[in-house]
C-alpha cells in the first residue's frame, strides 16, 4: 500500500478537498467528516471523559461513506464537551484511534473533544492583533524560549510556573528586585517570542505533573491540539485551548509576537500516530522494503509529498494562524518537508495573514522520497521558496566554531577564519541565500551547547572576563549583521547548563529543570547584568539605523563594503551607500590589539567590548585603538 498511496491513481480518486474534515460542531448537532479510504467501515465511538483508561463509552455511530476516500457521521444535540474516538475496519482487523483533526484532547491526547471553540475566547480576542504586523522581516529580533524553562525556577516568583499563563505574568522579580520573565524581555526589546513545541506532544505523562517531568517536545502526538502539561488541567480539554488563547492575547498585549515551533517533519511513534492506524503507513514515508524512512534520525519522516498529507500541514499551520492568531512558524528539519508543500502553507497563510513568518532547519537530509522528482526545503533550494528563512549555521559555525566539535574555536575565541565566509554572513548572504530576509543569524538555540558553555568549553585557560568579552563579540556581530537576529532566550544572561557532574550538557531534551530553567538571579551579578544591558543597547542601535536593515541584496551590496585589513583575526565593514560611509564595523577576533586609520572626520564610538549605545560614548579622529577580542562601532558624527 505505501507504494500505491503515492501513484497518480490513487491520489486522482481519493484526495478530498474540503475543510470540514474532524468534528464540526454546532449547537444543534456535530457532523464528523473522516478520511480513511482503505477501511472497509468506520464508526464515531462517544465518551463521557477524556480518559481513555475509562470505560464510558456513551454509544457508538456508524458512519457511511462519502466522497474521495471520506466517511460521514451526523449526531444531533449539543455534544460540546463529549469526547470521541474514530473506530475503522482494516483487513478485517478493528482500530480506534484519536482524530487526526481533533481541535483538543483529554489528558495524553487519546480521545479527541467536540469543542466550540468560540466558547474558549478571551476577553477582546476579536480585536487582538500582532502588535509587529507589517514590519519588515529584517526588523523582526527573536528569542527563543521553553515555556517550562521560563517560569520553573524560583527566582521567577510566577505563581503559574512553568504554564502557559507563567508566561504574561507581569511584576515578577528576583528577590532583590530585578525584572523577571515577560518583564525582562519587554525590556531587552525584542519583537518576537519563539516558543519550543507548544502542540499536543508524547514524551510527558499529563497524568502525572506532580512529579518533575521535561522534555523539549520534538515529538508529536496531535499536531492541532495544545501540550496540555502546560496548562492547569490537563483532564478538561476546553483548557488548555483557553490558556494558550490567553497566553498569546497576554503576549500580543506587551508588545510581544508568537512565533510557533512546529514539527511536521516526524512523529512521536509513526504506528501509533493516529493517521497512520487509520489509514496504515500513509502518513510516513518508506522504502521499498516496507520499513520507515529515517532521515530525521526520530524513526519515521512525513511523507508530505502526498497530497493528503500535505493538505494536512497546509489545514494544520492555517488553523493555528487562524484560531490561536501564530504570527509565526519555525520548521523543525524542514529538510525533509517538499518546497511545494511549504509553499502551499504560505499562499494559504498569506490569504488572510500576509505578515506571518516563516523560518525553519534547512539541511539537507537523507530521506527516501516516495515521488520522483521532488524538491526539499533546504537552504540550497532557497530560490524556490523565496519568502522562507533558513537557519545559518553558516554564521553560528564561523563564529563559535564547528557543531561536531565543541572544543574547535571559531572566529570569537581565537581562531583564523575565512574572511569571505564572515563578510557574506554579516552582509546576511551566506553563499546558499537569495536575499537577506532568508538568514536567521544565530550563535545558540536550544540544541547543542549554549553560548557561554561553547565559549567555555573551546577556551578553557581563558578568564571569565575574556570569556564575557567573547560573547559580547558574538552578539555584536549577530545583532548588527544584515538579516534576521535569533537568540536563545538567556543568552543575554550568559546561561549555562552544568550538568551537575562537573561538566556542561550540550543536548539537554530531557534534563531536569535543575539544567534547563532559566535561573533569573543569575542578573544580580553585576557581569551578567552588563551584558544584559549590553543586549539591550545593540537592539536599540540596530533599531536606530536603517542601514542595519536592509531587505535586498541589491541594497546591501549598494550600502555595505568590507575593508581590507591586513590582520587574520579581523574583519571590518563600511556602512553607507554611494561610498560615503556614515558607519564603521570592526571585529578583532584575536587576541593582540590593533590600531586602524580612520576616514576624514569625526567618529563616534558606539559599541565597543563593554558597552553598546545609539548615542556616542566617545569620540576618535584620524585613528582608532581596537583591543583583543573586541567589537567597534563607529558612526560618522556631523
Amino acid at each position: 500500500m505505501p507504494n500505491t498511496y503515492s501513484t497518480t491513481e490513487f491520489e486522482e480518486k481519493y484526495t478530498y478537498t474540503g475543510s470540514d474534515l474532524g468534528a464540526n460542531w454546532t449547537p444543534e448537532k456535530t457532523l464528523f467528516r473522516l478520511w480513511a479510504p482503505t477501511a472497509t467501515s468506520a464508526r464515531v465511538n462517544l465518551y463521557v471523559s477524556g480518559d481513555p483508561d475509562a470505560d464510558d463509552l456513551i454509544r457508538q455511530v456508524r458512519m457511511k461513506r462519502d466522497e474521495c476516500g471520506t466517511w460521514i457521521a451526523e449526531v444531533n444535540g449539543n455534544l460540546h464537551g463529549t469526547y470521541y474516538t474514530f473506530g475503522v475496519t482494516v483487513r478485517r482487523k478493528r482500530v480506534d484511534a484519536c482524530d487526526p483533526y481533533a481541535r483538543t484532547t483529554g489528558v495524553n491526547g487519546q480521545r479527541a473533544m467536540v469543542i466550540d471553540m468560540r466558547s474558549t475566547d478571551p476577553e477582546g480576542w476579536d480585536k487582538d492583533q500582532d502588535p509587529h504586523g507589517g514590519i519588515p522581516f529584517t526588523d523582526v529580533v527573536i528569542a527563543e524560549a521553553h515555556i517550562r524553562d521560563f517560569t520553573i525556577d524560583d527566582s521567577t516568583n510566577a505563581v503559574n510556573k512553568g504554564k502557559y499563563l507563567g508566561m504574561i505574568e507581569t511584576g515578577t522579580t528576583t528577590p532583590s528586585g530585578i525584572p523577571t520573565g515577560l518583564d525582562h524581555y519587554k525590556k531587552l526589546g525584542i519583537t518576537h517570542m519563539h516558543l519550543l513545541p507548544m502542540y499536543d506532544y508524547g514524551s510527558v505523562d499529563e497524568n502525572r505533573l506532580s512529579e518533575p517531568q521535561f522534555n523539549w517536545g520534538y515529538d508529536p502526538v496531535n499536531f492541532n491540539v495544545p501540550e496540555g502539561s502546560y496548562s492547569s488541567d490537563p483532564h478538561h480539554g476546553e483548557v488548555r485551548v483557553k490558556e494558550l488563547k490567553q497566553m498569546v492575547k497576554g503576549l500580543h498585549d506587551n508588545g510581544i509576537s508568537v512565533v510557533m515551533d512546529v514539527v511536521y517533519n516526524h512523529v512521536y511513534e509513526a504506528e501509533d500516530f493516529c493517521f497512520n492506524q487509520l489509514v496504515p503507513k500513509y502518513f510516513s514515508r518508506t522504502n521499498g522494503r516496507g520499513t520507515y524512512s529515517n532521515g530525521s534520525a526520530c524513526g519515521n519522516d512525513t511523507a508530505s509529498e502526498r497530497s493528503m498529507v500535505s493538505k494536512y500541514l497546509v489545514d494544520s499551520v492555517s488553523y493555528w494562524a487562524d484560531e490561536y492568531h501564530i504570527d509565526g512558524f519555525r520548521f523543525d528539519l524542514v529538510g525533509l518537508i517538499d518546497t511545494d508543500t511549504i509553499n502551499a502553507i504560505m499562499r494559504k497563510v498569506h490569504e488572510k495573514h500576509p505578515n506571518v513568518i516563516f523560518y525553519g532547519e534547512g539541511w539537507t537530509m537523507d530521506t527516501f522520497v516516495t515521488k520522483p522528482g521532488k524538491a526539499m526545503c533546504t537552504q540550497m533550494n532557497s530560490h524556490l521558496v523565496p519568502e522562507f528563512a533558513f537557519f545559518s549555521d553558516t554564521i553560528r559555525d564561523v563564529l563559535r566554531g564547528s557543531v561536531f566539535d565543541m572544543t574547535i574555536p571559531g572566529f570569537i575565541t581565537g581562531a583564523v577564519m575565512d574572511k569571505n565566509t564572515l563578510h557574506a554572513t554579516y552582509m546576511g548572504v551566506p553563499f546558499w541565500a537569495q536575499e537577506p530576509t532568508q538568514s536567521i543569524n544565530y550563535v545558540s538555540c536550544h540544541d547543542n551547547n549554549t553560548l557561554f558553555d561553547r565559549i567555555m568549553l573551546a577556551s578553557p585557560h581563558a578568564s571569565r572576563e575574556m570569556h564575557i568579552r567573547m560573547n559580547h563579540l558574538a552578539a555584536a556581530f549577530t545583532l548588527t549583521a544584515q538579516g534576521i537576529p535569533f537568540f536563545q532566550a538567556g543568552e543575554e544572561m550568559l546561561r549555562t547548563k552544568p550538568d551537575g557532574h562537573g561538566g556542561l550538557e550540550h543536548n539537554s531534551y530531557a534534563s531536569s529543570d535543575a539544567v534547563n530553567s532559566i535561573k533569573w538571579n543569575w542578573l544580580d551579578d553585576k557581569d551578567t547584568m552588563n551584558t544584559y544591558h549590553y543586549y539591550q543597547g545593540l537592539l536599540k542601535l540596530r533599531k536606530a539605523h536603517d542601514e542595519l536593515r536592509l531587505a535586498t541584496r541589491e541594497e546591501v551590496l549598494e550600502t555595505i563594503t568590507p575593508l581590507h585589513v591586513d590582520n587574520p583575526h579581523v574583519v571590518a565593514f563600511g556602512i553607507g551607500s554611494s561610498g560615503e560611509h556614515q558607519m564603521i564595523s570592526i571585529f578583532n577576533g584575536g587576541f593582540d590589539p590593533i590600531d586602524l586609520n580612520l576616514p576624514s572626520g569625526k567618529w563616534g564610538v558606539v559599541v565597543n567590548a563593554e558597552k553598546a549605545s545609539v548615542e556616542p560614548f566617545e569620540t576618535l579622529e584620524r585613528r582608532i585603538h581596537v583591543e583583543g577580542i573586541c567589537p567597534m562601532i563607529l558612526v560618522k558624527m556631523a
